[in-house]
C-alpha cells in the first residue's frame, strides 16, 4: 500500500513583515499576438503578469498603479530603457488547491492577481523584456541569503523572430503546489503549452533579484534600485540573481533532497524526494525554439515549502465474512498486498476499510483473469468469479488525483472446496479403541493433510487413526481436512460410548487389616461413571454401589471381595478376588493414672496398664519421655495439660491406643492472720496474707477502720499493713480492723476473702 502523506501540518511564517514587506511569493508573464502591422513592421503584444501574495499574511496588497518597465538589449547583454507602463489589478482571486488532501491552515493564504496591457514593439533584431520589480520576499525563506531584503524581477523576453512571427509565448498548465510533503515523493507536471507547437526545454535557472527595504518605514528613496519598489528608468536589466546558500542549494538544486528534486528538460515534470523542511524560492524557466533556433523565454519565480505531513488516504480492504453463505475466505495483509484464498467460494464481497473518508472523492476497483478486465467505481463490490483460478486486482483511492491517491493490490486465488468425512467403528460392549477411516474429498485432488480432535488437547494427524476412550459419554469427534491448496474443512461427529471395561481393575489401599480395618477400595477400571451402576459384596455380608468405595471390617477373618459393572447401555462385566483381605484381631488398650488430680505440689502420677491381648506397650508422655514398662510413673516438670498415649501391640502386630489428658493444676493458698503486733519485734510487724501465691495476678488488699474509712490499700501481696495510716507513720489505734482481698488464681478465677484482724499494741 502506498500512502499519500498529504494531510498538512505546516508552519508558514508569512505575516511577520512590515507593510511593504513579505507579501510578494512569486508570478509568471506571458504573451500574446494581438496583431501585426506589416505596413508599419510593427506587432502588438498582449502582456498577462500573474502575480501571487500572501493573503494573509498582514503585507501590503496588490499595487492599484504597478509600473511594468519595458527595455531592449542589441546585445551583448547590454540594455536601455524604452518606456513604463502602469496598470492595475484585475481578477483578484484566492488560490485554492482542488485536492482533498491538502488542507490549509486557517492563518494560510494565496491570492492572484493579473496585471494586462498592451504594448506595440517594433520589428528588427533587437531583444525586448518586460519587468516588474517588487520587494519584498518572505524572511522565513531557507535557500537564499537575506530573503527578507531581497525583492523579485519577474520578466519576460520577447525575441525579434518572436515579434516578426507574430508569436505567442508558452503558457504554464497548472498552478505550483502550495506545499511539498517532507520525506514524500514529489510529482508535479510544470510544463507549459505553446500555440505554435514549437519546441519548449525546461530548466530550474536563478530567480532574479531588484530592489530592497528603502522606504519601508519613511526611510530612503523607495523608487530607487534598493527601494521597495524600483522605478523602472531608473533600474534597468541586467537584474542581479538571488543569491543561494551553497554548497547546499543552488539555481539548479535549489530544494535538496534525496533523491534530488529535479526538472525534466524535456517534459518539464517536476521529481524528486525533498528532505529538509521549510521554504525554498525556485526559478523555472521555459525556452522557446524553432527549427532549431531560440525565438523567446519565459521565467517563474515561486515559493515551494515542504513541511512534515501526516497520512490523509490509505487503501484498506477485508472481505464481508458475514456474508459468505458457502465455502469459506481466508484473508491476510502484506504491505501493499491484500490476499484473498476463497475455497469452495466464488463470491467474495469487498468490504472498502479505507481512511480517511473525508479525503477519499473516488474509487477504481480493477479485477484481472488473464486478458479479462473488469472495472468498477463503487465503493464496496461484490463480485462472483466465473471459474476458479488466480485473479490479481487494484483498488485505487481518489484514481483522479496522483498525489492524494493510494492503492491496494489485490491477489485472489479462487479454489475448489474441500468437505471432510469420516467413519466409525468400535465395540460397544467392550471398551476398546475406535476405529476411524478418513471419507475426506476436494476438487483439487487427494487431500494431504488430516487433524483428529477427539479430547481436549488431544490431535492425532493420521489419515486413519485409532484411539481408545478412557472415560464414557458423548464424544464429540472433529476432523479437519486440508488439500494441496491449503483449503480446509471441519465436520464434527458425536459417538456414543459407553462399553464396560475390557479389565477390572482394583487397588486397595491394604490387603491385611487390624480389626477395625478401614480400606479403601481404588477403582482404576476405565471407562466408567456415574451413570454405570456397580455392585460390591466386600465377604462380610456388607455392599457398595460406589465407583471407588471405603469399607470398614469390623471383624476377624479372610474375606472374599467382588465387583460387578453394567454400563448404561445393559452390557455387564464381573471380576472375583477370593480370601483376598485378611483382617487380624487387635488388642485392647486402656489406663488409669492416680493420683486422679495433679497440682504444683504433687506432680507425679502413677500410671497403672488395663489393656487386653497385648505382648507388649509403649507409654509417651507429651513427647517428655517414653516408657515401655506396664505401670510406670512419671513426673511432670511443671503446672498445666499433658497428653499421655499408650500403644498396646498384639503378638500379630496390631495395636490399639488410648489416651488421655492430664491436668496439673497450679494452687494457691493465701491465709490471712487474725491479728499482729507491730511493735517492731521482728515477729508478726504486719498485716499480710500467706502461703504459696505463684500465678496470682490482679492482687489488691484494703483495710478499713469501724467509720468505714479506708485506710491501707495496696495491690503488691508480699507488702503488709504496718499499723500506720497508709503506712505513713500516723498511727491507727489499737482495735479491730476489717480487711479485703480480691485477685485471680492462675487458671483465671476470680477470689474475694473478708474479715477481721486485731492490731494489738
Amino acid at each position: 500500500m502506498i500512502f499519500k502523506k498529504i494531510y498538512l501540518l505546516f508552519l508558514l511564517v508569512f505575516a511577520l513583515h512590515p507593510l511593504y514587506g513579505a507579501h510578494i511569493i512569486g508570478g509568471d508573464v506571458t504573451y500574446r499576438c494581438v496583431s501585426v502591422n506589416a505596413t508599419q513592421k510593427r506587432t502588438r503584444f498582449e502582456i498577462n503578469f500573474t502575480m501571487y501574495r500572501d493573503s494573509k499574511g498582514g503585507g501590503a496588497n496588490f499595487d492599484i498603479d504597478a509600473e511594468f518597465g519595458l527595455f531592449k538589449s542589441s546585445g551583448n547583454n547590454v540594455w536601455t530603457y524604452v518606456k513604463s507602463f502602469n496598470a492595475s489589478p484585475k481578477d483578484i482571486e484566492p488560490v485554492g488547491y482542488d485536492n482533498p488532501c491538502i488542507i490549509i491552515p486557517p492563518n494560510i493564504g494565496v491570492e492572484k492577481a493579473v496585471y494586462e496591457f498592451e504594448v506595440d514593439i517594433d520589428w528588427g533584431t533587437e531583444v525586448y523584456q518586460i519587468a516588474y520589480q517588487r520587494c519584498c520576499r518572505n524572511g522565513t525563506i531557507t535557500n537564499i541569503i537575506n530573503p527578507g531584503s531581497t525583492g523579485a524581477v519577474f520578466s519576460v523576453e520577447i525575441y525579434a523572430d518572436a515579434i516578426s512571427s507574430c508569436n505567442n509565448s508558452p503558457v504554464f498548465k497548472n498552478f505550483p503546489p502550495i506545499v511539498i510533503c517532507n520525506g514524500e515523493p514529489l510529482r508535479f507536471d510544470h510544463s507549459a503549452t505553446d500555440a505554435e507547437g514549437d519546441q519548449l526545454v525546461y530548466e530550474f535557472c536563478a530567480p532574479l533579484a531588484s530592489g530592497g527595504t528603502d522606504g519601508e518605514s519613511g526611510v530612503g528613496d523607495p523608487t530607487s534600485c534598493t527601494g521597495v519598489r524600483p522605478a523602472a528608468i531608473r533600474c534597468i536589466p541586467p537584474y542581479a540573481e538571488a543569491q543561494f546558500v551553497l554548497p547546499m542549494f543552488s539555481s539548479i538544486n535549489p530544494i535538496g533532497g534525496f533523491p534530488q528534486v529535479s526538472i525534466d528538460p524535456g517534459t518539464g515534470f517536476i521529481s524528486g524526494e525533498p528532505n529538509v523542511t521549510g521554504q525554498y524560492v525556485v526559478g523555472v524557466c521555459v525556452k522557446e525554439y524553432r527549427d532549431g533556433k531560440q525565438i523567446g523565454s519565459i521565467r517563474r519565480d515561486f515559493q515551494f515549502n515542504v513541511t512534515v505531513c501526516q497520512i490523509a488516504v490509505s487503501a484498506n480492504i477485508a472481505p464481508d465474512f458475514d456474508r459468505i453463505s458457502t465455502g469459506y475466505v481466508e484473508f491476510n495483509q502484506t504491505g501493499e498486498d491484500f490476499y484473498f484464498k476463497s475455497c469452495g467460494s466464488n463470491f467474495i464481497p469487498f468490504l472498502n476499510k479505507s481512511t480517511v473518508e473525508r479525503n477519499i472523492q473516488g474509487y477504481k476497483w480493477r479485477l484481472i483473469q488473464g486478458n479479462v478486465v473488469d472495472s468498477f467505481t463503487t465503493k464496496d463490490l461484490d463480485y462472483t468469479f466465473q471459474k476458479t483460478g488466480r485473479y490479481t486486482g487494484q483498488m485505487i483511492l481518489n484514481p483522479n488525483l496522483s498525489d492524494c491517491s493510494d492503492t491496494a493490490k489485490l491477489i485472489i486465488d479462487i479454489l475448489p472446496a474441500v468437505a471432510a468425512d469420516f467413519s466409525f467403528a468400535y465395540d460397544t460392549c467392550i471398551a476398546g479403541p475406535v476405529l476411524f477411516e478418513d471419507k475426506s474429498t476436494s476438487g483439487a485432488g487427494n487431500i494431504t493433510q488430516w487433524s483428529w480432535t477427539f479430547e481436549t488437547d488431544t490431535s492425532i494427524v493420521l489419515q486413519n487413526p485409532s484411539f481408545e476412550f478412557t472415560s464414557p459419554g458423548v464424544k464429540k469427534i472433529n476432523l479437519k481436512a486440508a488439500d494441496g491448496n491449503g483449503c480446509t474443512n471441519v465436520i464434527e461427529k458425536n459417538i456414543i460410548y459407553q462399553p464396560v471395561p475390557a479389565l477390572i481393575v482394583v487397588e486397595p489401599t491394604q490387603f491385611t487389616g487390624c480389626v477395625p480395618a478401614s480400606i479403601q477400595f481404588n477403582n482404576l477400571s476405565y471407562p466408567i461413571d456415574d451413570t454405570y451402576t456397580l455392585e460390591w459384596d466386600f465377604g462380610d455380608g456388607n455392599k457398595d454401589d460406589n465407583i471407588s468405595p471405603r469399607h470398614t471390617y469390623n471383624d476377624t477373618g479372610i474375606f472374599d471381595v467382588s465387583l460387578t459393572i453394567t454400563s448404561p447401555i445393559g452390557c455387564k462385566t464381573k471380576a472375583a478376588y477370593p480370601q483376598w483381605i485378611e483382617i487380624l484381631e487387635s488388642p485392647l488398650a486402656d489406663f488409669v493414672y492416680a493420683p486422679e488430680v495433679l497440682t504444683n505440689f504433687n506432680k507425679t502420677a502413677l500410671f497403672t496398664n488395663l489393656s487386653e491381648r497385648q505382648k507388649s506397650v509403649v507409654w509417651n508422655f507429651n513427647n517428655l519421655g517414653i516408657s515401655f514398662e506396664n505401670n510406670p510413673s512419671f513426673s511432670f516438670p511443671d503446672t498445666g495439660q499433658y497428653l499421655v498415649t499408650l500403644v498396646a501391640i498384639h503378638e500379630n502386630g496390631c495395636t490399639d491406643t488410648a489416651k488421655a489428658k492430664l491436668d496439673v493444676m497450679p494452687v494457691v493458698t493465701l491465709q490471712m492472720p487474725n491479728a499482729f503486733t507491730p511493735n517492731n519485734d521482728g515477729l508478726n510487724d504486719d498485716f499480710r496474707g500467706y502461703g504459696f501465691l505463684d500465678g496470682l495476678i490482679n492482687y489488691r488488699m484494703s483495710i478499713w477502720n469501724r467509720w468505714g474509712e479506708q485506710i491501707f490499700e495496696t495491690g503488691d501481696p508480699y507488702i503488709g499493713w504496718n499499723g500506720e495510716i497508709n503506712n505513713d507513720g500516723q498511727m491507727s489505734p489499737q482495735g479491730v480492723y476489717i480487711y479485703q482481698v480480691d485477685y485471680i488464681s492462675p487458671r483465671g478465677e476470680e477470689k474475694k476473702l473478708r474479715g477481721h484482724v486485731t492490731l494489738v499494741r
